[in-house]
């Protein structure tokens, strides 16, 4: 039987009106809730010991830069080939100068975000060659697509990041690439972005483009970028890693050091190993990047995935996932350093019940323990191989339910209500009551995508399932969607910024 999408206009309009003032939501949460810790200190003693001996006796490889070796050399890390070790203690001494919370600034000022403290960041899903939505199934994402969802992700207020490689648009030849990524972003979406990791110039690059959109003279004084590098564990940074890392530390912007772990392949096979050989990458790599530039903002980062020891593939919204995000975050709080990590993850291949239990169990890891900054918050599927559409905007509604959540109880007068116990005999019922008249708009939590209506109107309504409700939205969001403003004499800059950069790059010089 054929379904009826068929909106009541009332419905239709509270929901428009709701989603306005989403896409006007505060830039960043500030959570006022304590934080859940799964370590004591006596576990932190032992991890941040077994920290210092990986360092001291074992060291970690930096790959394919002898400039690096010297600087460490030089600074009295004991060098042997690309081997560098470090006396305990040694590294700790040179984070003290990183900042525990400092401001990514946004093209437009009021969507800037703070990063560490008591702030929770909310960015889309990084890196996947592929997408799937309800209507053309998964295929190889194309620069059509990476607009599609940066202008979704630029109307949700729940999201307050637009993030970097929201998907690989497999149809821009991969040297120039990250031009038109760096251009969408910053055309299409005037939040904070994230810069390109995948080759030196590909880095200054973006550096370049920002400071053509948001001044020369502001970028070289500000951070207006935060950018991942993943050490290659166990315990290396390889060379191209190694020089993005220089390029966006010598230019005096965020890098977060990530080490991508894949438990019992990439580390031994338990939480706590894990976290020893964590915590050393991002000590030595946080260390070479104050050596760099003393006082430029870093980030504690992690991606752990246990594998399945009978297929090998990675496994999401497992115990220990959460568990190891959990404590991490603890070791980041004792290094003073804002602390990265993952939200909602799913092996699940589309958004079904699967998709929504594994991410929901991380994202509420990430939110219960404090990260500072939850990449992958919106769209995965399939173990970050893919981005959905629709798993987009029903994501982006679990990241405003657990802004709610962390934000902590109102306890303010005007929350205790005292007015209306006195306005409401006993027996009687609040709902005419002035209090609430006032308040209804906002009291509760409401979602986007969950039906909370009766069975009749439900059925009455289409019988839509929440993915089809979802992919409805998409369509709207795209459908409706407004780029935000930018001076025409930038906008042909970045123009021509690209053009010409796209030109030396493929050899073209006509």
């Amino acid at each position: 039987m054929a379904r009826n999408t068929t909106r009541r206009s009332g419905r239709q309009e509270r929901m428009a009106a709701r989603a306005a003032k989403g896409a006007l939501a505060a830039p960043f949460t500030i959570r006022k809730i304590g934080k859940v810790s799964l370590i004591d200190d006596e576990a932190v003693a032992i991890i941040e010991r077994n920290a210092d001996r990986i360092l001291d006796e074992i060291g970690m490889e930096f790959r394919g830069d002898p400039e690096t070796l010297e600087l460490f050399k030089a600074n009295g890390a004991r060098v042997e080939g690309e081997r560098v070790r470090f006396d305990p203690g040694w590294c700790r001494d040179r984070i003290r100068t990183a900042p525990s919370v400092f401001t990514q600034h946004a093209r437009n000022p009021a969507r800037s975000v703070q990063i560490g403290g008591d702030a929770q960041v909310y960015a889309p899903s990084f890196g996947p060659p592929f997408v799937h939505d309800m209507e053309n199934g998964r295929r190889y994402a194309t620069i059509e697509d990476f607009r599609n969802i940066t202008k979704l992700h630029h109307q949700l207020g729940a999201i307050n990041h637009s993030g970097g490689v929201v998907v690989e648009p497999v149809d821009v030849p991969v040297p120039v690439r990250h031009l038109h990524m760096a251009h969408t972003h910053l055309t299409m979406n005037d939040k904070p972005l994230m810069g390109a990791v995948t080759a030196p110039e590909r880095a200054r690059d973006t550096i370049e483009m920002c400071r053509i959109a948001m001044g020369r003279e502001f970028v070289d004084k500000n951070c207006v970028l935060y950018s991942v590098v993943n050490t290659n564990a166990p315990l290396v940074m390889d060379e191209t890693m190694l020089w993005a890392l220089k390029e966006y530390a010598q230019a005096g912007q965020c890098t977060v050091v990530s080490p991508f772990v894949l438990g019992g392949a990439m580390s031994p096979v338990s939480v706590a190993a894990t976290l020893s050989q964590v915590l050393a990458e991002v000590m030595a790599s946080v260390a070479l990047i104050q050596l760099i530039r003393p006082g430029v903002p870093a980030a504690f980062g992690t991606f752990f995935s246990p594998i399945s020891l009978r297929t090998g593939a990675p496994t999401f919204g497992t115990p220990e996932g959460t568990q190891f995000q959990m404590c991490a975050k603890t070791l980041a709080d004792r290094l003073g350093l804002p602390f990265h990590s993952v939200g909602g993850l799913t092996a699940s291949k589309v958004p079904d019940a699967q998709a929504g239990y594994e991410s929901q169990a991380q994202l509420m890891g990430a939110a219960m323990a404090g990260v500072n900054f939850i990449i992958h918050a919106t769209g995965c599927l399939e173990g970050l191989l893919t981005t959905g559409y629709e798993k987009i905007v029903m994501d982006a509604d679990r990241c405003s339910a657990m802004q709610r959540f962390v934000g902590g109880v109102d306890f303010s007068e005007a929350a205790q209500a005292m007015d209306a116990f006195f306005e409401v005999e006993p027996g009687g019922h609040f709902l005419g009551a002035q209090h609430t008249q006032d308040n209804f708009e906002s009291a509760f939590w409401m979602g986007e995508m969950s039906d909370n209506g009766t069975y009749e109107q439900w059925h009455a309504e289409g019988g839509l399932w929440q993915h089809e409700r979802a992919s409805a939205r998409v369509r709207k969001l795209i459908d409706e969607y407004e780029a935000p403003a930018m001076d025409a004499g930038i906008r042909e800059e970045l123009d021509d910024f690209v053009a010409r950069r796209s030109r030396e790059i493929e050899g073209d010089d006509t």
